[in-house]
């Protein structure tokens, strides 16, 4: 049940997470929320000491810088808390990690500065102890910051050098020797601290991205689970169907009234259902790894059969309605009706084939005495009944003497009723010759202006019996078509006798010709009351007609239409109708063009 992706989305975690590369910006946002998680401890820090330090360097001449170095530590503090409510009251400040990350920076650097100026001022001013306690505080300092700024080594290596930078110039030129040999090893051990932080910079970095990293895993392997507990449910609902489709399968065999076969591609027996057992007299065991080329044909056919099965198993293409006698157990030969159908695998190999035979000896049998049946009602019905009417014909045309008016009528209905009963037998011979095959057309390329003119001409007299006349709706174009001259006359005059019957009294049946997609299409237009809608699906099957006792009050035997339209297709063409807008239906036929 896995789609072709299946492969893909079954990929290891590792693989998933080597094909996605890693944000910066997450890992940014990681950092700076590492550096305002520690800012709160590095404010109360800074501003704990800077007290101690105001209070130790308080007494002297210097007693208003070292308040206003307090105000500004005090401000700074300040600064430093509402830069951190502010990052936390922010609502997204992972979006915006760059700037806070600026913020920060800027901060750092005042802090830095702040201890540097009062290095650089408190220093020279103060006696030997302050100025111990003093140099002590500020390596305090660096070294502390180095584990607050650690994760953005930049920002450590600004707050540093604000200390150190002012610190190492009043070293450097205070005058003192030992002073200056100091003011030389802070440079260094700035970069020492600097090369700290940013070593610790790269292990937190190799933190976050582990992190990440373990993140996506997590969400991968949680996306693989359900992906894996969705395709557990899928193929344990695919199994529960197949089990399902199975025992369907074996039931519909089993309960097939047809005899139903497994074969192997070797053409041996695999299973059998009982109707098999009962049509051939064998039981599932006796069949079951015989060969049934062998078995179930007579041995005169055998190297037939087999050639076919070999030519099925090679093209893996399915046979239908292959007709070939079958042997019983009792020796007796039947005719059966074979249907095959491979089984392919997924490597286009034949794993079984599935054979379904039904026994149609009597089925054959009863087409025989059909056709024997038509063949009687040809010879021994229609010769003496048109002898019958013949001969009716001659009565009422006055030739052997005038007779009595109702002797005339009673004349009149016995050949007009011998005539329906010539023509229900003639339509049903054309029927069964169509169905049997033995019907054969003359195609040829023909006129087909002067074919509607002639049926018109043939047709005129039985429309007037309705009181209906036949015309063309204009000029008839000058166009041919490939046809059997012979039953194309016997369309038109189906429609054009069917468009008379039903039509009011008074009214034209017309008819038109025009061309349509390749074709040319002949319509024939009556007034009649149209076709019912119950009626539409199936007024083209034998037999077929809308109203018995109207029906009966025009004649007609219900097989015309079915006629033309086996007709046309054996020519290439096609029937149908419409509703006219005025009222009434419109019969329409295609007919191919010469090519």
């Amino acid at each position: 049940m896995n789609s072709p992706g299946t492969a893909d989305t079954l990929a290891a975690p590792s693989d998933l997470v080597e094909r996605r590369p890693e944000d910066p910006r997450r890992i940014l946002a990681d950092r700076v929320e590492q550096l305002y998680s520690q800012l709160p401890l590095g404010i109360v820090t800074t501003f704990v000491i800077s007290v101690v330090a105001a209070y130790e360097l308080r007494e002297g001449r210097y007693v208003e810088v070292v308040a206003f170095w307090a105000g500004l530590v005090l401000l700074l503090t300040l600064a430093r808390g509402a830069l951190y409510w502010g990052y936390r009251r922010s609502p997204d400040p992972k979006r915006e990690a760059e700037q806070w990350l600026r913020w920060l920076a800027i901060s750092a650097l005042a802090n830095g500065a702040t201890w540097g100026f009062a290095g650089a001022v408190f220093f020279p001013s103060h006696t030997d102890v302050e100025q111990v306690f003093l140099a002590f505080l500020l390596a305090g300092m660096v070294a502390g910051g180095v584990t607050m700024y650690a994760v953005s080594w930049p920002i450590y290596a600004v707050y540093a050098a604000g200390i150190v930078f002012p610190f190492t110039y009043v070293l450097a030129t205070f005058g003192n020797r030992l002073f200056a040999e100091i003011a030389l090893l802070l440079p260094a051990f700035y970069a020492i601290n600097v090369g700290i932080a940013w070593r610790l910079n790269q292990v937190f970095d190799s933190g976050y991205r582990l992190r990440h990293a373990y993140g996506r895993l997590t969400e991968d392997y949680t996306a693989l689970n359900r992906q894996l507990q969705h395709q557990l449910i899928e193929l344990e609902e695919a199994r529960r169907q197949v089990e399902a489709s199975g025992r369907k399968l074996a039931l519909f065999a089993e309960r097939s009234p047809i005899a139903v076969f497994e074969f192997d591609p070797d053409g041996r027996v695999v299973t059998v259902n009982p109707a098999a057992e009962n049509l051939f007299g064998y039981s599932a065991s006796e069949l079951a790894g015989r060969a049934g080329t062998e078995t179930l044909f007579p041995t005169a056919a055998t190297s037939d059969v087999a050639q076919r099965w070999s030519e099925m198993i090679r093209s893996r293409e399915p046979r239908v309605s292959l007709r070939a006698n079958a042997t019983r157990r009792d020796g007796v030969e039947i005719t059966c009706e074979w249907n095959l159908t491979p089984l392919v695998n997924r490597e286009h190999r034949v794993i079984s084939v599935i054979v379904q035979g039904r026994d149609i000896t009597q089925q054959l049998e009863a087409e025989r005495m059909k056709q024997e049946f038509t063949s009687t009602l040809s010879h021994e019905l229609r010769t003496p009944l048109t002898s019958i009417i013949g001969s009716l014909q001659l009565i009422n045309s006055g030739v052997l003497g005038e007779l009595d008016k109702d002797v005339l009528e009673l004349t009149t209905i016995a050949e007009r009723n011998g005539q329906r009963l010539l023509d229900l037998i003639n339509d049903i011979l054309d029927v069964e010759k169509i169905e049997s095959g033995k019907l054969t057309l003359v195609p040829e390329v023909l006129g087909l202006a002067e074919l509607i003119t002639e049926s018109l001409t043939l047709n005129r007299a039985f429309a007037d019996r309705f009181h209906v006349k036949l015309a063309t709706s204009g000029n008839l174009p000058l166009v041919h078509v490939r046809a059997d001259r012979k039953r194309l006359l016997q369309i038109m005059t189906n429609l054009l006798s069917n468009a008379a019957k039903f039509s009011p009294e008074g009214s034209v049946v017309e008819v038109t010709m025009e061309d349509v997609d390749g074709y040319i299409r002949v319509g024939v237009h009556d007034r009649g009351p149209g076709i019912p809608e119950a009626f539409r699906t199936r007024i083209f099957g034998r037999f077929a007609q809308a109203d018995m006792s109207y029906t009966r009050q025009k004649g007609g035997t219900g097989l015309g239409l079915a006629i033309c339209k086996r007709l046309l297709e054996m020519m290439g063409g096609h029937i149908g109708f419409a509703d006219r807008a005025a009222g009434g239906t419109t019969f329409w036929i295609d007919l191919p063009k010469p090519r």
